[in-house]
């Protein structure tokens, strides 16, 4: 049975003492009535990845970071590697979101290098995918992608694919308050698990947590985790805000 997991995504934001301070509210909202079958996350900025796991020692959620050099180690300043994240216990890392896509260059070679690292030191990949506003128009938003997984990881072996978590991110409904409707999240999502059932079997298929992203909040979270290929979120600006963030992992 595929886990239910919401994730939040920290992004760029929270001062020391902000992300002191959220984390202590997350934690009292999860000693209030919490789902036993969701698996909260928490992405924080590479700074506060310690402030959180030392959270984490008390508190039942899950650690992770927001990104990952491609290098394994050396002369690459500014860079954290997937050791230096396995060292720490982290327990996974997102991949490929669309910002990292956008204003890095992050190509599917550089996004199978992260991947690949992540894997060899037992940090599972949560691995992003999305269409921008100007596909979904256009009708190519299934093919982009099919392109995204094809290219950066259907070049894994079925054990090695059974450590990713996919989230589909519509990059249009990303920080700008649209939202796919529950059937387009639906419709896509479906669609996803029928390509990882076509490469890698339907056994795996029905094992992959497929998470949404895009503009998840406490007031539609419940009809969007209804639907039946949608195991959770990915969430961004409801994650910096705790009574939100554990609402929408109550949404189940």
């Amino acid at each position: 049975m595929r886990s239910k997991i919401v994730a939040g995504n920290w992004k760029m934001n929270q001062t020391f003492q902000n992300a002191d301070e959220l984390l202590y509210q997350i934690g009292e909202g999860m000693e209030k009535d919490f789902p036993q079958d969701v698996e909260l996350v928490i992405c924080p900025p590479f700074v506060y990845l310690e402030l959180a796991t030392d959270f984490a020692q008390e508190i039942e959620f899950k650690i992770g970071a927001q990104n990952v050099s491609q290098y394994d180690g050396g002369a690459y300043t500014g860079e954290i590697s997937a050791e230096m994240l396995s060292s720490m216990d982290l327990d996974y890392c997102i991949v490929g979101h669309s910002e990292r896509r956008k204003y890095f260059g992050e190509s599917a070679e550089v996004l199978t290098q992260k991947v690949n690292q992540l894997l060899e030191y037992g940090v599972q990949p949560i691995f992003c995918v999305g269409e921008q506003l100007e596909d979904r128009e256009a009708g190519k938003h299934f093919e982009i992608i099919k392109s995204q997984l094809q290219e950066a990881l259907f070049g894994l072996s079925q054990s090695e694919f059974a450590n990713i978590v996919l989230a589909y991110e519509p990059v249009w409904a990303i920080g700008t308050g649209k939202t796919a409707s529950p059937e387009q999240a639906q419709e896509i999502h479906a669609f996803i698990r029928s390509l990882v059932a076509a490469k890698y079997g339907e056994d795996q298929a029905q094992e992959t947590s497929i998470l949404y992203g895009g503009s998840c909040n406490a007031k539609n979270a419940k009809e969007l985790f209804a639907q039946t290929d949608v195991d959770g979120g990915l969430i961004g600006g409801a994650a910096l805000k705790a009574d939100d963030f554990i609402s929408i992992a109550k949404s189940f």
